[in-house]
């Protein structure tokens, strides 16, 4: 039988103390303590953000957590944000800044691919990389191996293997990841991003592609959500080395 609604609001997890969340001037509420209930820190979306708020986020952040990241952050307001900011490390495909932690990041267990079917999904897949890494899981990178030329990936079909997950990015109409959880044993998570002509819709069409597989094994994020992916991927190996190490 479910939990009353009052019974869940008021577990300890969820009745932390006020310094669990940092304001930040006028605009924000920063959850320090996300990543002991998820695995993961609170990540910025920089998108929409100006700079100067991005800034005052990540100096509150700093110091609490290994690593800072912001996503979605394009060069021109990179530049503005390490004028303040000189310790900020960019990755420029990916559009993610971060403040790393001074000692390498430790690994988890679980081994991570990231495949994309053309290299204009390069900058969803490399979000998902980079994100993923961030996070401290080693991933295995295999570009271009789209359905127009199958032969790619069938040649690299020892990467398939060595997975634990799988993310497969895919615009134009989507097929690769229906393709790769044919040939996987383990959890593939699809990507459709935003490429393609006139009738892909902004994504729509590879999205709605990947909802409707026939191949089993397929969990879909939204259009262009790299980092959903890589979270969703590292929340999948975070619980398999919990049940590996209960046994």
């Amino acid at each position: 039988m479910n939990q009353p609604v009052n019974r869940l609001i008021n577990q300890p997890e969820l009745n932390q103390s006020p310094k669990s969340y940092e304001s930040v001037g006028n605009f924000a509420k920063i959850d320090h303590a996300r990543t002991s209930r998820t695995g993961f820190p609170e990540v910025i979306w920089g998108q929409d953000k100006t700079a100067e708020q991005i800034v005052e986020i990540m100096q509150v952040m700093e110091g609490r957590h290994p690593v800072v990241m912001a996503t979605r952050v394009e060069a021109k307001k990179y530049q503005a944000i390490q004028t303040q900011l000189s310790q900020v490390t960019y990755f420029e495909m990916a559009r993610i800044c971060a403040i790393l932690p001074s000692e390498p990041i430790p690994q988890r267990p679980g081994r991570l691919s990231i495949l994309t079917a053309g290299t204009a999904d390069l900058p969803v897949a490399e979000e998902a990389a980079v994100t993923a890494e961030l996070c401290g899981f080693g991933v295995t990178r295999l570009w271009d191996v789209g359905v127009a030329g199958i032969h790619r990936l069938l040649s690299n079909q020892h990467v398939i293997d060595e997975s634990d997950v799988l993310i497969v990015a895919a615009g134009m109409e989507g097929a690769l990841p229906s393709v790769v959880a044919g040939l996987a044993d383990c959890p593939v998570i699809a990507v459709p991003t935003s490429i393609g002509y006139g009738a892909s819709f902004q994504g729509l069409a590879p999205l709605l592609t990947m909802l409707n597989s026939c191949a089993t094994g397929i969990g879909v994020v939204n259009i262009d959500n790299g980092f959903g992916a890589a979270i969703l991927a590292g929340q999948i190996l975070r619980t398999a080395a919990k049940i590996s190490n209960t046994k």
